[in-house]
Protein backbone atom coordinates (compact mmCIF):
# COMPACT_ATOMS: atom_id res chain seq x y z
CA UNK A 1 0.00 0.00 0.00
CA UNK A 2 0.97 3.61 -0.73
CA UNK A 3 -0.05 6.93 0.35
CA UNK A 4 -2.21 8.36 -3.31
CA UNK A 5 -2.90 11.62 -2.36
CA UNK A 6 -3.29 14.13 0.43
CA UNK A 7 -5.51 17.38 0.27
CA UNK A 8 -4.22 20.97 1.80
CA UNK A 9 -6.43 23.84 2.18
CA UNK A 10 -4.81 26.70 1.08
CA UNK A 11 -5.46 30.69 0.98
CA UNK A 12 -4.05 30.55 -2.86
CA UNK A 13 -3.75 27.07 -5.08
CA UNK A 14 -1.96 28.82 -7.56
CA UNK A 15 0.35 30.83 -5.48
CA UNK A 16 0.98 27.46 -3.96
CA UNK A 17 1.26 25.10 -6.12
CA UNK A 18 4.07 27.65 -8.63
CA UNK A 19 6.13 27.93 -5.11
CA UNK A 20 6.31 23.73 -4.83
CA UNK A 21 6.88 23.73 -8.45
CA UNK A 22 10.01 26.17 -8.13
CA UNK A 23 11.89 24.93 -4.64
CA UNK A 24 10.56 20.95 -4.51
CA UNK A 25 10.58 19.79 -8.03
CA UNK A 26 6.85 18.75 -7.66
CA UNK A 27 5.33 18.65 -10.98
CA UNK A 28 1.77 20.09 -12.18
CA UNK A 29 -0.96 18.15 -13.32
CA UNK A 30 -4.17 19.46 -15.13
CA UNK A 31 -4.84 23.19 -15.61
CA UNK A 32 -4.81 24.75 -12.22
CA UNK A 33 -7.68 27.40 -11.51
CA UNK A 34 -8.03 29.45 -8.75
CA UNK A 35 -10.18 26.94 -6.40
CA UNK A 36 -7.75 23.59 -6.92
CA UNK A 37 -4.66 22.79 -8.20
CA UNK A 38 -2.96 19.16 -8.61
CA UNK A 39 1.06 18.64 -8.44
CA UNK A 40 2.38 15.34 -8.33
CA UNK A 41 6.27 14.10 -6.88
CA UNK A 42 8.49 11.43 -8.51
CA UNK A 43 6.83 8.39 -6.41
CA UNK A 44 3.65 9.26 -8.21
CA UNK A 45 1.98 10.82 -4.66
CA UNK A 46 -0.95 13.72 -5.63
CA UNK A 47 -0.88 16.80 -3.80
CA UNK A 48 -3.91 18.59 -4.26
CA UNK A 49 -4.48 21.96 -2.81
CA UNK A 50 -8.19 23.21 -2.47
CA UNK A 51 -9.05 27.01 -1.58
CA UNK A 52 -10.54 27.74 1.68
CA UNK A 53 -13.88 28.81 0.54
CA UNK A 54 -14.79 24.91 -1.01
CA UNK A 55 -15.04 23.90 2.61
CA UNK A 56 -16.59 27.46 3.41
CA UNK A 57 -13.73 28.48 5.65
CA UNK A 58 -12.89 31.99 6.25
CA UNK A 59 -8.86 31.21 6.98
CA UNK A 60 -6.57 28.26 6.74
CA UNK A 61 -6.06 27.28 10.51
CA UNK A 62 -4.15 24.27 10.56
CA UNK A 63 -2.92 22.57 14.32
CA UNK A 64 0.33 24.26 15.13
CA UNK A 65 2.37 20.87 14.63
CA UNK A 66 1.25 20.32 10.73
CA UNK A 67 3.69 20.23 8.56
CA UNK A 68 4.79 18.58 4.83
CA UNK A 69 8.27 17.82 5.23
CA UNK A 70 10.43 17.38 1.99
CA UNK A 71 13.40 15.26 3.06
CA UNK A 72 16.80 16.02 1.57
CA UNK A 73 19.69 13.43 0.68
CA UNK A 74 22.58 15.86 2.67
CA UNK A 75 22.87 18.78 4.68
CA UNK A 76 24.02 20.53 1.91
CA UNK A 77 21.13 20.61 -0.27
CA UNK A 78 18.83 21.32 3.06
CA UNK A 79 21.12 24.84 2.95
CA UNK A 80 21.09 25.13 -0.84
CA UNK A 81 17.04 25.56 -0.31
CA UNK A 82 17.27 27.82 2.94
CA UNK A 83 19.79 30.09 0.64
CA UNK A 84 17.28 29.75 -2.50
CA UNK A 85 14.39 31.03 -0.05
CA UNK A 86 16.41 34.03 1.40
CA UNK A 87 17.85 35.28 -1.47
CA UNK A 88 13.81 35.27 -3.04
CA UNK A 89 12.82 36.91 0.49
CA UNK A 90 11.34 34.59 1.82
CA UNK A 91 10.89 34.98 5.93
CA UNK A 92 13.14 31.74 6.60
CA UNK A 93 15.30 30.29 10.08
CA UNK A 94 18.43 29.12 9.29
CA UNK A 95 19.05 25.18 9.85
CA UNK A 96 19.52 23.99 12.56
CA UNK A 97 19.48 20.93 14.67
CA UNK A 98 16.56 19.59 16.03
CA UNK A 99 15.35 15.83 17.04
CA UNK A 100 18.50 14.64 14.95
CA UNK A 101 18.03 16.15 12.14
CA UNK A 102 19.50 19.02 10.13
CA UNK A 103 16.26 21.08 9.74
CA UNK A 104 14.40 24.20 9.25
CA UNK A 105 10.49 25.03 9.64
CA UNK A 106 8.82 28.00 7.24
CA UNK A 107 5.26 28.99 6.74
CA UNK A 108 5.07 28.53 2.92
CA UNK A 109 2.49 31.03 0.76
CA UNK A 110 -1.17 29.13 0.65
CA UNK A 111 -1.04 29.04 4.58
CA UNK A 112 0.73 26.01 5.52
CA UNK A 113 4.03 24.76 7.59
CA UNK A 114 7.45 23.18 5.33
CA UNK A 115 9.69 21.24 6.83
CA UNK A 116 13.31 20.65 4.87
CA UNK A 117 15.27 18.08 6.86
CA UNK A 118 18.12 15.18 5.98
Amino acid sequence: MRLNHLNLTVTDPIEAQKFLAKYFGMQPMGKPNARMTFLTDENGMVLSMAHMSLGEESEVKYPATFHIGFGQETEEQVNGIYQRLKADGFDVPEPSRQHGSWTFYFAAPGGFTIEVLC
